[in-house]
């Protein structure tokens, strides 16, 4: 069962900014129950830009991602070792409440999950009641509009709030979800294959909103799509894990180096089409 974060009853105020966070993960290991997924794991995720997690499937990286805002550990028997910081603070340390490591570093999952009985504009302001932000009406809606329009959505939905977001198309309830994790002002966003189960059309919208969306807040993809990594992202990560071996990172740099001129053989391979 997935645990629901605890809602927070101090009365709090609506963030009226956020500055993009630097990220960075120092040895990180990863086990479910006996089964080692991911081995020292170290990996600076720059303030402010894009950084794509590539590689085969089941080679961890969408358990790292999950790693980066505390996720992991409602896997019954997941465990982990090492250290997650965001601009310097370990968001695993025990003074840190799970719901504010949470509210600083978003989640948008593969396949969208709004929820489909809400309105378009609930949906948005559904993360506020989770981590206790409260806001006058006039806040709210001035909310829902400014992340609407971030996600790229506010044009084709502005005039149906009210209605369920369980109606929109699968790239619209995309953005919807996008839009929801930027109301709590978060400082990361963390996208898990984010476009996978799209159209063409919805994927490059996808791909402009993170564009747009990179000024504000630092962001981490996991992508399987080349082309996609190489249009989004400033920087690379290239995970491998071979003949059950945990997960690792091969390399890591910048986006357009790692394909021009890649450092190691398994890389090249890997980014040509010629394994995954």
């Amino acid at each position: 069962m997935i645990e629901t974060p605890a809602v927070s009853t101090a009365p709090t105020e609506v963030i009226t900014t956020a500055v993009p966070a630097a990220l960075e993960a120092s040895a990180v290991s990863a086990w479910f129950g006996d089964r080692k997924v991911l081995d020292q794991v170290s990996l600076a995720m720059p303030s402010g830009k894009v950084t794509a997690l590539i590689g085969p499937s089941g080679c961890g990286k969408s358990t790292f991602l999950r790693i980066l805002n505390r996720m992991h550990e409602l896997v019954p028997g997941a465990s982990l070792a090492g250290e997650v910081r965001i601009d310097g603070v370990d968001i695993y340390d025990a003074t840190l409440r799970v719901t504010d490591a949470r509210r600083q570093i978003g989640m948008v999952f593969q396949k969208p999950n709004p929820f489909p009985a809400m309105s378009i504009a609930d949906n948005v302001l559904a993360g506020l009641t989770l981590t206790g932000i409260r806001a006058t009406k006039t806040a709210k809606r001035d909310l829902v509009e400014e992340c609407l329009i971030k996600a790229g959505l506010w044009k084709e939905v502005k005039d149906r709030l009210a209605q369920p977001g369980g109606g929109l198309s699968g790239g619209q309830q995309q953005r919807l979800c996008i839009a929801r994790s930027l109301a709590v002002r978060p400082r990361v966003l963390l996208m898990d294959e984010p476009c996978s189960a799209l159209d063409p059309t919805s994927t490059r919208r996808i791909e402009e909103t993170i564009g747009e969306l990179a000024r504000d807040v630092t962001i981490v993809i996991v992508t399987h799509n080349m082309q996609q990594a190489q249009r989004v992202s400033d920087q690379c990560a290239f995970f491998l894990a071979s003949q059950g071996t945990p997960g690792v990172i091969v390399e890591h740099g910048d986006t357009a180096a790692m394909f021009s001129a890649p450092q190691d053989p398994r890389t090249s391979d890997y980014v040509h089409g010629r394994f995954g």
